[in-house]
Formats: C-alpha cells, sequence, structure tokens
C-alpha cells in the first residue's frame, strides 16, 4: 500500500506542476455555470435564479471530464517519458501507477466540485436534500468520478502523445451537452431524444439533480450505478492489458 500512496502524492505533485491544465479544470467549469446562468438563463427558463438551480448538478458532472482529460495526458507523459522503464527497475507494479493517477483525478475533481457547488450557492442554488439525500448524490457522483477517470487512463494508455491523449477531452466534454445537464431532454429535436435519454451522462445527472433537490428520482440512480460499474467493468482490466502490452 505504500507504493500506492507514494504514486498517488506523486501524480498529485504533477497536477501541481502544470497550472494551466490545472486552471482549466478548476476554473472553466465555474466560468461556464456563470455564462449559461446569467447569459442564457433567462431566455431557457424565465431568470437566472430558477435556472441555476436546474443547472448547477450538471455543471459537477461536467468538471469530471475536465479532470479525466487530464489523466489521460499525464498517463500518457509517464508511458512516452521513460519512467516507467524505472518504476520497472524499481519492481513497481503498473497497478500502482495507474491508481496513482486515478486517485489523484479523483481529488482534482472533488476540489473542483466543491469550487462549482460553493459558487452556486453563492448565486442561488438552494438544495433541499437532507443528509441522506447528500450522501446518494455524493456516491453517485464519486463513482462517476472514478470511472470517469480509469476510462482516462485508458485512453492515456492508448495515445501515442500527450496531445492525441488530450483529444480524449472532446469526447467526455462532448457527452453532458446532448443529455439533461443544461436543458430538458424534451426540449431538443425528436432525433436526438433516444440518445440523449439513454447516454450515460442522463442518469448520472438526473440522479444527483433529484437526489440534492429533494424530488422523486425513480430508476434513474439504479441505472447510474449500472452505467458506471459498467465503464469500470471494462476500463480497469482494459488498463491492465494496455499497460502490459506498452511496457512488454
Amino acid at each position: 500500500m505504500g507504493e500506492y500512496a507514494v504514486l498517488t502524492g506523486r501524480a498529485i505533485r504533477l497536477t501541481r506542476r502544470s497550472p494551466d491544465a490545472l486552471l482549466m479544470a478548476l476554473v472553466l467549469p465555474v466560468l461556464l455555470m456563470l455564462v449559461f446562468v446569467y447569459f442564457f438563463g433567462g431566455a431557457i427558463q424565465g431568470t437566472s435564479d430558477a435556472y441555476v438551480t436546474y443547472v448547477a448538478p450538471g455543471v459537477l458532472i461536467l468538471c469530471a471530464g475536465y479532470g479525466a482529460s487530464m489523466t489521460a495526458t499525464t498517463v500518457c507523459d509517464d508511458m512516452t517519458g521513460g519512467i516507467i522503464d524505472r518504476f520497472r527497475s524499481m519492481n513497481t507494479p503498473g497497478t500502482a501507477v495507474l491508481t496513482g493517477h486515478v486517485l489523484a483525478s479523483v481529488v482534482r475533481n472533488l476540489v473542483s466540485t466543491v469550487i462549482v457547488l460553493a459558487v452556486a450557492l453563492a448565486i442561488g442554488f438552494r438544495p433541499g436534500a437532507g443528509a441522506g439525500g447528500w450522501l446518494a448524490a455524493g456516491g453517485i457522483l464519486l463513482l462517476y468520478l472514478c470511472a470517469l477517470s480509469w476510462l482516462g487512463a485508458a485512453a492515456g494508455l492508448l495515445a501515442k502523445s500527450p496531445e492525441a491523449a488530450g483529444g480524449f477531452t472532446f469526447f467526455v466534454l462532448f457527452l453532458p451537452y446532448p443529455s439533461s445537464a443544461f436543458v430538458p431532454v424534451e426540449t431538443m429535436p425528436d432525433w436526438l431524444h433516444g440518445f440523449a435519454r439513454n447516454q450515460p451522462v442522463t442518469p448520472v445527472i438526473e440522479s444527483v439533480r433529484a437526489l440534492l433537490l429533494d424530488r422523486p428520482y425513480g430508476d434513474a440512480p439504479w441505472t447510474a450505478l449500472l452505467w458506471c460499474l459498467g465503464v469500470l467493468a471494462v476500463a480497469l482490466p482494459l488498463c491492465a492489458w494496455l499497460f502490459r502490452r506498452r511496457v512488454a
């Protein structure tokens, strides 16, 4: 377990040495929320106060995309920079290297989530959840962060350069837009409804929103859990296989 703690600390220190990427991961989601609330909120839901209640949970999910894209880049940096050979000479397991990056990603995302939530509360977001609702919403969000971070690690192992790994950003940042993050699915064109309702981000957002606002949530949390566990079931063995292939 000592190796995992050391490599997690290393990954966090690497984050601190990339202030531009860290700034984007922490500040850009806040700026996007402010843009949506104050530029478009009145047009979408009549008042910005009403819209911040709707959009804040979606922005919390959007934060995870930025954190996962950083995971893809930092993993690719390690795989192409020669440090893995040094780790192998010290008999350091590949799982410790990847787990360190994933745990650092989760820490970054949690910090970003706290910042976004604090800003949302400051501009009018008023959740009505009790302790159970907060715990359930936090659990789903944490599982989603873990799943997306492991998927980012797999993307970093697949990419041949950090720039190519950065392309993962487009995919993970695109998914919240054709979902219920910013507008109800029903307001979208008919041909988009099927994808928007059944893609993985929508049930995660619907679950977090309903739990934080103390509203009926139906089967959304179970669907979100299935999606997250499914992504983990694919990403974990894929990371192990890709790492062995890259260092063979």
